[in-house]
């Protein structure tokens, strides 16, 4: 066990959105659907407000994987689209290995669909590769909690951090007086809860 803290930097990270297509997401049940795509969403908000690198793949699109989710398209227009041929293993594919080193960032955060597959296989590649890789467990999916728990196992002892979005945008921000209401609107839209704490924080703004 490595008990080095390897704290996120957004000045060395960027964000790999693996396999978040239509029928792949069919297959997750080890999380609430609207949640899932919620948490997805998220991470790719994020990502947008603290300018990371980001990168798109699928796999065998023609096939019964299917398209890239819309929303993930159009939030990202104009980021690398890797459309892999057939590849399982991200990490397999030539281009969507140069669009990653093209970043010139050396922490990875990866999310996908299927968690033990999409997701640990490119993650342990990129490992072996000299990456630091930080999996994004609450955008991630698969079929039930044996397969999720078992690839968070083999993740973690490659060396893989397991974080949330929500413990993504923290440790990038860093300091809450680098920006309140950029982070605060971000997570206010995700987390309907945080709308309340948001709220409170504007009538005492007002008030003051």
């Amino acid at each position: 066990m490595n008990p080095q803290y390897k704290r996120l930097d957004r000045n060395d990270a960027a964000v790999l959105l693996v396999d978040h297509q239509a029928g792949l997401l069919s297959l997750v049940r080890d999380i609430d659907p609207d949640r899932f795509r919620n948490n997805v969403l998220a991470l790719g908000d994020l990502a947008d407000y603290f300018g990371l690198p980001t990168i798109l793949t699928t796999s065998f699109e023609t096939g019964p994987n299917g398209p890239l989710v819309p929303e993930l398209k159009a939030q990202f227009p104009d980021a690398p689209y890797i459309a892999r041929p057939g590849q399982i293993n991200a990490w397999d594919n030539e281009d969507f290995v140069a669009a990653v080193r093209a970043t010139g960032r050396k922490q990875l955060i990866i999310a996908g669909v299927v968690t033990e597959v999409c997701v640990a296989f490119p993650a342990l590649s990129a490992i072996e590769a000299g990456y630091e890789v930080f999996v994004v467990t609450d955008a991630s999916g698969t079929f039930n909690a044996l397969t999720r728990d078992s690839a968070w196992r083999r993740m973690e002892a490659a060396g893989a951090q397991l974080m949330t979005w929500f413990g993504v945008a923290c440790e990038l921000h860093r300091d809450w007086r680098n920006d309140i209401e950029g982070l605060g609107r971000l997570f206010s839209n995700h987390i309907p809860d945080y709308r309340n704490l948001m709220s409170s924080y504007d009538t005492l703004t007002q008030m003051g």
